[in-house]
């Protein structure tokens, strides 16, 4: 084995052997990422490239929320390390459902915040998602209904109502993004969440949130007295 390749092996056990042992709190955000891409990259030194990655995104949350297209504009990324990537952010995402799945949603809002945060707070185009919830509350399913450009994304009333009905769902949460990071609810979204209150009630449908999520935090416009 070569010089070049024995300290590689070295680097990697020792960076290893400290977060083993010291956790999340001993590796630096380009050391973590440094070892999510050892198996994508098992004979190369990936801290140039988890550096790379950083610079170019900014924080770690944001790589791993990147767009392929992205993502692919750092040198030495390919498929093998965005497959990586989206596969801890997938792992994450599951560990945050479990915070509400099979649960009371209502009795179970800050995970499900969480997750809502998780899965939409860094998209680079606002997406419309609903929770369909049964005479329980719990979550029957999770659906992305449409998704727009940056600052808009078309919502249509009457497949939001018959995909409930279909779902036998007897309640939703609407969930939309601001890529911009700031939540707060425009006059647009207001009105189309009443829109959407008023056409779901005569059918036994209750909206009980319009959570709007960016990466500056979240705005619930029931919490807010809205709806």
């Amino acid at each position: 084995m070569s010089k070049g390749r024995q300290d590689l092996k070295g680097h990697r056990q020792r960076l290893r052997k400290r977060f083993r042992e010291g956790g999340m709190e001993a590796v630096a955000d380009y050391e973590l990422l440094e070892l999510i891409l050892f198996r994508a990259l098992a004979r190369r030194d990936t801290k140039p490239i988890a550096k790379g990655l950083l610079k170019r995104f900014g924080s770690f949350a944001e790589v791993l929320h990147a767009p392929d297209e992205l993502l692919k504009e750092v040198p030495d990324v390919g498929e093998a390390v965005i497959t990586e990537l989206k596969l801890i952010r997938t792992s994450a995402l599951r560990l945050m459902q479990d915070g509400f799945v099979d649960k009371p949603v209502l009795s179970s809002w800050a995970p499900l915040i969480d997750y809502c945060r998780g899965a939409m707070a860094y998209e680079s185009r606002e997406q419309f998602r609903i929770l369909f919830l049964d005479k329980k509350n719990k979550l029957i399913k999770d659906e992305v209904q449409q998704e727009g450009t940056v600052d808009h994304t078309p919502v249509y009333i009457r497949e939001i109502v018959k995909r409930a009905l279909q779902l036998s769902a007897t309640a939703v949460i609407l969930v939309h993004n601001h890529p911009s990071g700031d939540p707060a609810p425009s006059r647009a979204d207001i009105d189309m969440t009443k829109a959407i209150v008023e056409a779901a009630k005569p059918l036994g449908i209750i909206v009980h949130d319009h959570i709007i999520v960016g990466r500056e935090g979240h705005a619930s416009l029931r919490g807010m007295g809205l709806i």
